[in-house]
């Protein structure tokens, strides 16, 4: 990728993946498309656990190693994290990947399932299917957004699904450099777009909403290289009628950037 400017939209890792970019040849352009901030409310952790005390739960699903980690943070301060683990080993627990189970692990939570590569939600409740969650509670640990089609799915098997919100994602507090993203990707100064979460999809159309561009960009980013992490980012691609050029498999960072690599040489 000598010499070729790839756009990175992802945040937590934006500075360590240009890095990568750059030692490859590439010309990173960082406009970070999201934030995390924290959705986490003591209070009705503790409220839950009450509840769960009351009326324990079938299951429960861990989709990220943050928001695991959020979790056991805010029973620590609590001082409620010996009746949460008291609780999962009497639970079914599931998790989405590799981070949510090292985050469980250093905490000696026993796993049953653990969703398959490359780590959706249809893999989650593949792993789930024999779980029998029919009048029973199922706590999902939420990521940035509410994860619907799980809820649905597992409400349609029968459970009552409460959710356990950690963080949110949210637009950058600073939007400026998206904005200027859109007209570098207008202006074809851009060989290739990187899209690690579904959100930045929508983030960055978001922002050339208001700024009445979004045709603009939708052209702007079927002229140029758009690489997607996995299956769930390329949906979202797909339903903003975005072309993606290639998708990671596995989806990992380093497999992305191998066959980045490979389509810009």
């Amino acid at each position: 990728m000598r010499a070729k400017k790839v756009a990175i939209l992802e945040s937590r890792l934006g500075a360590q993946l240009a890095d990568l970019v750059a030692q490859r040849g590439g010309v990173p352009f960082h406009a970070p498309a999201l934030a995390e901030l924290p959705d986490l409310d003591p209070g009705a952790i503790g409220a839950l656990l009450r509840s769960l005390e009351e009326r324990p739960a079938k299951a429960a699903v861990f989709q990220t190693g943050v928001g695991t980690k959020a979790l056991f943070g805010a029973t620590d301060a609590l001082g409620r994290t010996p009746q949460l683990l008291e609780m999962l080993s009497r639970m079914v627990v599931a998790v989405r990947g590799p981070k949510p189970t090292a985050a469980l692990r250093a905490r000696g939570v026993r796993i049953d399932r653990s969703a398959a590569d490359p780590f959706t939600t249809r893999e989650v409740l593949e792993c789930m299917k024999d779980v029998p969650v029919r009048g029973e509670r199922v706590i999902v640990q939420r990521y940035g957004v509410v994860n619907v089609e799980l809820g649905k799915a597992l409400e349609a098997r029968g459970a009552s699904v409460i959710e356990i919100p950690t963080y949110r994602w949210s637009l950058p507090a600073d939007t400026r450099p998206l904005a200027e993203l859109i007209g570098a990707l207008e202006r074809g100064e851009m060989d290739a777009a990187v899209f690690t979460n579904a959100e930045q999809v929508r983030n960055l159309f978001a922002v050339a909403g208001q700024l009445g561009r979004s045709e603009a960009l939708r052209a702007a980013l079927n002229r140029t290289l758009v690489a997607s992490i996995g299956p769930v980012a390329s949906s979202a691609l797909r339903e903003a009628k975005v072309k993606v050029g290639l998708e990671s498999s596995p989806p990992k960072l380093g497999a992305l950037l191998s066959a980045l690599d490979s389509a810009l040489s």
